[in-house]
């Protein structure tokens, strides 16, 4: 990797790591929750694209960059407000992020280009795009679900959200959310879900 690319990379984290929520590592250590999740994209990354771009790499681990900062309770409770609150998301972390890019060393037609990742464009044209889309759904299904799924009695709309998430997949981010290890009840939804009963 450039210097570039771990100058960038460290100033991401160092954000990352001023998310007030902290959760529990597997070491025992408490981590920002942010910092753990950026870890998780990156795993699935190097297993979904090993010989991805730096661009691909910076745009992964930004993700949630300063995610904190904006809840989501600050927008409406409704499917609208929630797409008003990843627009809004998507827009402040690409801008952020571009901005660490350049101050690193990237020239800007290669931070525009972990801007666009972020903004997550033209996702169904662009390889990288999707990667970034697989990525993040397999970090749902291996990290999120689990706790997601007991806080939802609707068994009906935990199929919907699951279904709409493998249909945002490729095949082979699919195959690997096969392989994920998941609890018995959360297994079984998905099976359901992908079964189409």
């Amino acid at each position: 990797m450039t210097s570039s690319f771990n100058k960038a990379l460290a100033a991401i984290d160092a954000a990352h790591a001023l998310d007030p929520k902290t959760i529990t590592a597997p070491d025992g250590k408490e981590i920002a929750y942010e910092l753990h999740y950026a870890n998780k994209m990156t795993h699935f990354l190097s297993q979904r694209d090993p010989a991805a771009s730096e661009a691909l790499k910076l745009a992964i681990r930004a993700q949630h960059f300063r995610r904190w900062e904006i809840p989501r309770a600050e927008y409406p409770m409704t499917k609208l407000g929630y797409f008003s609150w990843r627009n809004a998301l998507k827009k402040r972390q690409a801008e952020h992020v571009e901005r660490i890019c350049v101050e690193a060393g990237y020239s800007a037609g290669d931070a525009a280009r972990v801007a666009a990742l972020v903004r997550k464009e033209d996702l169904r044209n662009d390889a990288e795009t999707q990667a970034l889309e697989d990525v993040a759904c397999l970090v749902f299904l291996d990290d999120q679900f689990e706790e997601f799924e007991k806080g939802l009695e609707d068994e009906d709309k935990v199929i919907g959200i699951l279904r709409r998430t493998w249909a945002k997949m490729t095949e082979e981010g699919r195959r690997l959310a096969l392989e994920i290890q998941m609890g018995e009840r959360p297994k079984a939804v998905l099976v359901k879900a992908l079964s189409g009963s």
